[in-house]
């Protein structure tokens, strides 16, 4: 089950800057109802490479999220970057 640590990030574990969203980690359209808080890019991040189907069959786990060969190396990148960080998220191609 996800957890909301405050004011970190559930991707990434940076602080949160001004802008917000909220992540429903089972995704609102089946029917989930917890959420966590991201930062925009972390969320476009998370919806680039996974599809609702599969984050259904990740029940809220951060830990295959972050797993990911392409959303590890994008922590890797984004650590490093202020809260308010903008950039564009290259979407998963095929």
């Amino acid at each position: 089950m996800a957890t909301t640590d405050g004011d970190e990030c559930w991707l990434c574990g940076r602080p949160l800057g001004r802008r917000v969203q909220l992540h429903h980690v089972v995704p609102k359209a089946k029917k989930g109802r917890e959420t966590v808080k991201v930062h925009p890019i972390c969320h476009r991040t998370i919806h680039a490479h996974f599809t609702n189907a599969q984050l259904v069959r990740l029940d809220g786990a951060r830990e295959p999220v972050a797993a990911h060969p392409e959303i590890a190396t994008f922590l890797e990148w984004v650590a490093d970057k202020p809260a308010d960080f903008h950039a564009p998220v290259r979407r998963k191609r095929g």
